[in-house]
């Protein structure tokens, strides 16, 4: 394989990874208030999924699954369990959970959403595209499904389209700090980090801003070079073994944007070229 052959390569495959982060960010958002969940058939130790470690996510999935094997029909179960799937890797068995829910409840709105996240997180961008905007009401829009809208749109590459989507979210709901993340990534995807980097910070600024928001800063940095600060950005806040496991992700993301840099250098072109 040429140089120039390689350079393409690495940037494609960073874009993929980039495309997938800001599409698992923005439809993180389209889950409904209704998935904290109180519904008696699912234990109250699944309520709450983010920040579980690997072995507490399998152990959700195995106990959140019997009780969706009990009643496929349930709406809530389905939901939780479609979730959990998709935050072990198992996308498309959560877009067939998610299948069957949307035939028990073809008209709810966050089953449609959730099942448009799950469609795209299975690759189906098209169908997702097309089955959020059909959740989508203009007498009562709602951000998240204007933000997730805007997540696939950038996967498509559809660049100016998607941030159109972010800032009608950002009108519904101002200074959101995933949406203004989302805009963010979305500029990372058109190589301009110096404007991610922008949004990104403004994000991280915002009260409501999590750790989702804060790890897409880092990687901003990441990729301009900075990695010390990158790698300090990625640590706050979090568990020795979550930051562990986050700075061993960003110095990957980061080992292929190096790798890029040094073959655009060999093809005679500045660095400067990668942003």
């Amino acid at each position: 394989m040429t140089a120039a052959r390689r350079l393409i390569a690495n940037k494609d495959r960073l874009t993929r990874t980039t495309g997938a982060v800001l599409l698992a960010l923005a439809l993180a958002g389209c889950a409904s208030k209704n998935d904290t969940l109180t519904t008696g058939s699912i234990p109250s130790t699944a309520a709450s999924l983010d920040g579980m470690s690997g072995t507490q996510l399998n152990n959700a999935e195995q106990s959140i699954g019997a009780a969706y094997d009990r009643n496929p029909k349930d709406r809530n179960t389905g939901l939780r369990y479609a979730q959990v799937l998709g935050m072990t890797g198992k996308h498309t068995q959560a877009l067939a959970v998610m299948q069957q829910v949307v035939i028990a409840h073809p008209t709810d709105r966050d089953v449609l959403a959730a099942y448009g996240k799950a469609q795209a997180a299975a690759g189906q961008l098209e169908q997702a595209l097309a089955t959020i905007q059909r959740s989508q009401t203009p007498d009562r829009p709602d951000w998240r499904l204007y933000s997730a809208e805007g997540a696939v749109l950038d996967q498509l590459g559809r660049s100016a389209e998607a941030r159109q989507k972010y800032r009608m979210a950002l009108n519904t709901q101002p200074n959101e700090p995933t949406v203004m993340s989302n805009l963010g990534m979305s500029y990372v995807l058109s190589g301009d980090l110096r404007t991610a980097e922008t949004y990104m910070r403004s994000a991280t600024q915002q009260p409501a801003a999590d750790s989702r928001v804060r790890q897409n800063l880092a990687l901003v940095v990441g990729l301009q070079g900075r990695f010390q600060e990158a790698e300090e950005i990625a640590k706050r806040e979090l568990s020795q073994q979550q930051a562990d496991a986050n700075v061993t992700y960003l110095r990957s993301m980061l080992s292929q944007q190096n790798s890029w840099a040094k073959l655009a250098d060999k093809d005679g072109k500045p660095k400067s070229a990668t942003n």
